[in-house]
């Protein structure tokens, strides 16, 4: 049965720590929900992890509703996070509920991500009237990294956890269900989580708050563009294996030892004799291919 928002904040409530991992296809959203993760984020991450880009900018609505109805697909008990890619929901409430009900009624999405506050807390009223659950995402908002000086870490100056603070607040009181804290001091996302009563989300943000994401190519080892944050822990060398795999699947192939008789198929000898015999004769050319 899939998660709810009420048991999601019961978590909290109880102190039980929140798995979410990001996924963008079908068979790792089989294998992460199989594994009891809580939450599946399908990210805009997508952009640069598996589709090549430099960065999380170029997503495109159409790419992601594809990617998560194919998690959704994939998924029977976790709850399923729709990322709302740039510029789907900046530039007006209208367009942000019209995307945001895309990703939940083509995507299949149960609820959505939007990054940063301030103009977004209108966006966030907008989508949370319209029946849509929201989870916020605050400190490095790679969205808009660029304005934020880069991929560095968020509130490290009184000032700035001060406003990621406000921030947080703005973000519960504007009704999000929880909150991506992203590259956030780990006292000041402790601070946070703390003060908060919807649930808190780290990625690089210190183990005091309700709940933990990570990407699954970079837990895994599958290489992306190159970039692999500090706060990230491989559980695994998947790339290694995949890559060993293939060349020794083309070494076989070039040595002529795959496919081998255990990998083909076989046809009755008195069906094949007849196939040969028609071949030999010239029939199939002559009563078929004189048709086209």
């Amino acid at each position: 049965m899939k998660l709810s928002l009420p048991a999601l904040r019961e978590m909290k409530r109880d102190g039980r720590p929140i798995v979410m991992i990001t996924a963008y296809d079908h068979p790792s959203a089989r294998i992460v929900d199989a594994a009891g993760v809580d939450l599946v984020l399908v990210g805009d991450s997508a952009a640069n992890v598996v589709l090549g880009h430099e960065s999380t900018v170029p997503a495109t609505m159409d790419e992601m509703t594809m990617l998560t109805a194919a998690v959704n697909r994939g998924v029977e008990n976790a709850l399923v996070i729709g990322d709302l890619p740039f510029m789907s929901y900046q530039v007006s409430d209208a367009e942000a509920v019209a995307n945001a009900g895309r990703l939940i009624k083509d995507g299949g999405a149960d609820v959505v991500k939007l990054e940063g506050a301030g103009p977004s807390l209108e966006r966030v009223r907008a989508l949370v009237s319209a029946g849509i659950g929201v989870m916020g995402h605050i400190g490095l908002t790679p969205q808009t990294a660029t304005a934020l000086g880069g991929h560095k870490a968020q509130g490290r100056q009184a000032d700035a956890a001060r406003r990621l603070f406000l921030d947080a607040i703005s973000l519960e009181r504007a009704g999000c269900f929880a909150l991506v804290l992203e590259a956030v001091p780990a006292p000041v996302a402790t601070t946070i989580s703390r003060r908060l009563a919807i649930p808190t989300i780290g990625i690089g943000s210190g183990p005091g708050t309700d709940g933990q994401v990570l990407v699954l190519h970079d837990m895994l080892g599958i290489p992306g563009d190159g970039r692999e944050p500090r706060f990230v822990k491989r559980y695994a060398e998947i790339g290694e294996l995949m890559g060993a795999a293939v060349a020794a699947y083309a070494t076989e192939v070039r040595n002529h030892v795959y496919p081998a008789e255990e990998h083909t198929y076989t046809i009755p000898p008195e069906e094949l004799e007849a196939f040969q015999n028609a071949v030999d004769a010239g029939s199939i050319e002559e009563n078929t291919l004189a048709d086209w």
